[in-house]
Order: structure tokens, then sequence, then C-alpha cells
């Protein structure tokens, strides 16, 4: 009996003729297609962490801004 991977399970799961072909050796015709599509998802990932990173800095500016305006707000109402 041989060991499946989960890497292996979520091929089949996505296309199980891709799964079927790459289990009988055999290479797929359109590497770089594949290649490109692998650049692609990259960058994107890329992306995505960047505007995850950017939006983080605007929450912590925004925050930063509220406190500052309490403050301000504060010793206005003190004097």
């Amino acid at each position: 009996m041989r060991i499946l991977r989960a890497s292996e399970l979520g091929s089949f799961l996505y296309c199980q003729r891709a799964w079927w072909y790459n289990a009988q050796g055999l290479e797929p015709e359109n590497r770089t297609e594949l290649a490109a599509g692998s650049d692609f998802h990259h960058r994107h990932g890329a992306g995505v962490w960047q505007a995850r990173l950017l939006s983080g800095a605007g929450y912590a500016l925004l925050a930063a801004a509220l406190v500052v305006a309490a403050v301000a707000l504060t010793l206005l109402v003190i004097h």
C-alpha cells in the first residue's frame, strides 16, 4: 500500500485527470504556461502581503491620530 501525500490529494481534488496523468508519469506539455502561472501567483502573493502591511499601517496611524485628538480635546477641556 503506497502512502498518499496531502499535496497529491489536493491535486486529485483539483483535477482528477491531471492527477492521473502525473500518476502515469506523463509530463505536462504546457510547462511555459505553468511557469508563467506560478510566477503570476508569486507576484500576486507579494502584492497581497504588501496590501495587508499597508492596511495595518493605516489602522495604526488612525489609532495614533485618535489618541492625539483625544489628548488634545482633554487638554482643551482642562484649561
